[in-house]
């Protein structure tokens, strides 16, 4: 009986240091950032939310799109860092968190909240992880807001001229876009054919999701519909000859270079209100200063980091 027990005891023994040892093959620590780990099982889930707000890139190489996933995790933890760094007790209100949502679950093409929960459900994916992920997200905004909102400065007498000149009919793209750094104007070409390269093997999506500097990395580059009115002018002389599915060459924007794909475009007989047109195209403006400053502070303190690949 006892020599029955001490078997058990030691197959269980054997049991519990195997099972350990899988655990420990699962879930390893990959990165290290300040008081921040990432492990193995983080970029998992990463890996597959980006594929759920991406479905266009999920036939692409499950290594190509753990790599993004890392970046994608790696950009998310240092964020946090930094919002924690400055604000006590960070919060968004639930409104505002609905709101994201919303916006992420019809561009994916869900009509309402439940179907995009199952829809997440389905792909393993847990909906307060997804939450948190646009909490942080939401709060590195408003940080940017906080730090840089003084530094953004916008001509309105140049914007209302733009809207009256452009005041029959109106434009509309749907874009999709990749924010990107060169050190020279040297590397530029060198870095735009690697870009295109990886769209034509992939898709412009897959290309964001890698290369891309944006906030709107992780949805692919995807942005909502603009009005012709909403782009700057430089932006606007590079899309106005070109048709659904052109990609841009790199244009020059504060803080680096932009490629464009056209998705879409409609025009619109309209009676326009000038006042309505200007903020929208204010907010525009206002909002592309900021992203531009929000890439230049996230690579600053990225820098200032402890970051140790392991």
């Amino acid at each position: 009986m006892f020599k029955n027990k001490s078997i058990l005891l030691l197959l269980s023994f054997i049991f519990l240091i195997f099972n350990t040892n899988l655990n420990g093959l699962e879930n390893k620590i990959l990165v290290k950032i300040e008081n921040q780990i990432i492990t193995s099982l983080d970029v998992n889930n990463e890996y597959r939310y980006l594929i759920a707000l991406n479905p266009s890139i999920k036939n692409s190489k499950k290594d190509d799109i753990l790599k993004l996933a890392k970046k994608s995790i790696i950009q998310e933890k240092i964020k946090k860092i930094e919002i924690e760094k400055n604000f006590k007790n960070p919060k968004i209100s639930q409104g505002f968190i609905d709101q994201i949502l919303r916006n992420i679950y019809l561009s994916i093409g869900f009509n309402n909240l439940n179907d995009f929960k199952k829809y997440l459900i389905d792909n393993k994916i847990n909906f307060e992880n997804v939450k948190n992920k646009l909490k942080i997200e939401a709060m590195w905004n408003e940080l940017i807001l906080i730090k840089f909102s003084s530094k953004v400065k916008i001509d309105e007498e140049k914007l209302r001229k733009r809207i009256i000149d452009n005041s029959t009919f109106l434009k509309s793209y749907l874009l999709s876009e990749i924010s990107f750094e060169v050190s020279n104007l040297q590397e530029l070409n060198k870095k735009y054919q690697e870009i295109i390269k990886e769209i034509n093997s992939k898709d412009f999506t897959f290309a964001a999701l890698k290369y891309s500097m944006s906030p709107t990395s992780n949805l692919g580059g995807k942005l909502d519909w603009i009005n012709e009115n909403s782009l700057n002018e430089n932006i606007r002389e590079v899309i106005k000859n070109l048709e659904i599915n052109d990609i841009t060459k790199p244009i020059n924007v504060p803080g680096g270079f932009l490629i464009l794909q056209i998705n879409d475009i409609k025009n619109t007989k309209i009676k326009i209100n000038i006042e309505e047109q200007f903020k929208k195209l204010e907010n525009y403006e206002k909002n592309n200063q900021l992203n531009q400053y929000s890439k230049i502070y996230l690579n600053k303190i990225k820098k200032d980091l402890e970051i140790s690949e392991l």
